[in-house]
This record gives structure tokens, sequence and C-alpha cells, in this order.
């Protein structure tokens, strides 16, 4: 009983965070301000980067994250971090929230899939190959010119972009992991100092960014899907296993792709509805667990695998990934 109370404490906070951060491209597209996007990512990113350091970073994990044997991966993470908000956020705008949802998390997988097997050697399963195909068809259904009229290229790019930028951080955060970093400090530190890296912006084009709707957009960007979505995620991730976790995050692209069609009304054509399906598919399908044999004992492994058929750590999205040895890992 104890341990199935302790599953359910796992579920329900993974599956919040997913559901905040499923809204990150509808309430972009609802508050409608007229602001840089890149300053506003860079907002976000700093202010919600300070607010979750407050809560999760101590001295002694910072120094981990400098050593020379994790310094380089700890700055390519920041990078990626910078990369995915700005790629994400400008996907939104062009393509519309479900969509741009879609295409990035469907991305995914297949980028950490190729990680795995360059950096760590690991062999991908069958049902990852399917996975991926069913991903690439779906994106090159997305490219058709004129499947729906708010789809351009440039904005599918974006999207396959930003969800190569969330596919190399986890790999970059499993690294870290491996490296003995603090994975804990290491998730707020790369949303705050990606947020340095873009806060130029911030000066070159600050227009708007005092308006109220960009306030309240801020506001909720950084504390609801960043600092609070981060926390929920963290609290429940290693109590469930990788796979219920993978199947949990495609409550991302769902809760924006309903939000979107609900409340801004986006419409896509047939051949974007049909890629946008085949993309959900794919990640759906990577997601499922590998069949392990039970212990001898009769009892199930803790973790099972997900998508390339290993047992992957904890990532944090909306934002920044998360890491940790021996964890779960999730879907941004």
């Amino acid at each position: 009983m104890a341990s199935v109370d302790t599953r359910f404490g796992g579920i329900v906070p993974v599956l919040a965070a997913a559901v905040l951060w499923g809204t990150v491209g509808p309430a972009q597209l609802v508050a409608d301000a007229d602001v840089s996007l890149v300053s506003l990512g860079a907002c976000r990113m700093l202010l919600g980067g300070a607010v979750l350091g407050l809560f999760t970073v101590r001295a002694a994990g910072l120094r981990t994250l400098w050593r020379p044997a994790t310094r380089w991966w700890m700055l390519a993470g920041i990078l990626v971090t910078a990369v995915f908000q700005a790629c994400f956020l400008e996907a939104v705008d062009r393509t519309g929230a479900a969509l741009a949802t879609a295409v990035t998390f469907g991305t995914v997988p297949v980028i950490t899939g190729l990680y795995a097997r360059w950096l760590e050697g690991e062999r991908a399963r069958v049902v990852w190959w399917c996975g991926t195909a069913c991903s690439l068809v779906g994106m090159g259904l997305l490219l058709v010119p004129g499947a729906a009229a708010r789809v351009d290229v440039v904005g599918v790019l974006l999207g396959i972009a930003s969800g190569s930028s969330f596919g190399t951080y986890i790999a970059t955060t499993k690294q870290l992991a491996r490296c003995g970093a603090d994975t804990a400090a290491a998730a707020p530190m790369s949303v705050l100092c990606a947020g340095v890296l873009l806060s130029p912006w911030l000066i070159a084009v600050p227009d708007g960014l005092a308006a109220p709707r960009a306030l309240l957009l801020t506001g909720w960007l950084a504390l609801g899907t960043t600092a609070l979505g981060y926390l929920l995620f963290a609290r429940g991730v290693t109590r469930i296993s990788a796979a219920t976790a993978g199947t949990l995050s495609l409550g991302e692209p769902l809760v924006a792709t309903v939000l979107g069609v609900v409340l801004l009304g986006e419409r896509p054509g047939a051949v974007a509805a049909c890629g946008a399906v085949l993309l959900l598919g794919g990640l759906a399908v990577v997601s499922l667990p590998s069949r392990v044999r039970p212990a001898p004992d009769g009892v199930e492994p803790a973790v099972a695998a997900v998508g390339e058929g290993t047992a992957e750590q904890p990532l944090s999205r909306g934002g920044a990934p998360e890491a940790g040895p021996g964890r779960a890992r999730s879907r941004p």
C-alpha cells in the first residue's frame, strides 16, 4: 500500500508539471504582448532561474559544476538552454502553440537517442526506430507547402532547432551527472546563466517589457511554468519509473494542442494535422517501456527503460531539464 501511495505521490506532481509546461505557447499567444521574444525569454530565465536557485542551489553544489571535468558540459548546457528558449518562443509565434510544441517535443526523442548512441554506445531498440520514423515523417508533412495557414518552413525549422537543443541539454546533464556534478544545482544555474547570455537583448530591444500584458506573461512563464513546474517535477520524478515519467510527459504537447484549438481557434489543415499526430505518436512509441525480466523475488526493477532502452535521469523543461544519477527520465 505504501508503494502505491508513493507512486501516486510521484504521478500527480509530474503530471501537474507537464500541464504547466504545456501552457507556455498558449499563454504567449493569449497575452499577445508586443515585445521581442528573445527579450521575453531572457526575462523568463533570469527571474525563473533566480527563484529556482533560492530553493535548490547550495554552495557545495555550485563548486561541482565548474571542475575541469564538468565545466565544458556546463557551458554547453547553458548555450543550448538559451537557444531552446529563443527558438521555441519564435516557433510558437510563427506556427501556433499546438504545432510548435508537437514539433519541438517530437524531435527530442530522436536527438536523445542519437546522443545515447554517440556518447554512450547504446544500441537503439526497434521501438525507438519506429517512433523516430513516425516523428521524421510527421515533421516532413509539416514542411509541405500550404499544409496550413499558420505553418511556415521557418517556424517548423525553429521548432526542430528547439527540440534539438532540448535533447542536447539532456545529453549534457547526463554527462554532468557521470562526472559527479550536482545536477540539482545545474538546472537552475543553466536557466539563470542562459538568461544572462540573452540579457543584451533586454538593452537592445526593451520596448514593451513594462506593459501590463508583458509583465503578466513574464511572471507566469518565470514563476508558474519554470520555477513551480521544476519544483513539482523534481518532487515527483524520483518516485516513479522512467516509463511512467516518459508517458506523463506527453501531457505537455497534449495540453498545448487542446489549448491551441479551444482557446486560440487554431485549425491546422489536414496534412499538418496528420503530421502533428505522427509526431505525437512517435513520442508515445519511444516512451513505451522495454520488457524486463522480473527479479528473482518477483519484484520488477524500480526504474524501467525508456525510448532507446536505458534508464535516464530526470529533466526539467519549460526552461531547462535536470538530471541526476540513477533517476528516471521525462519528455520540452
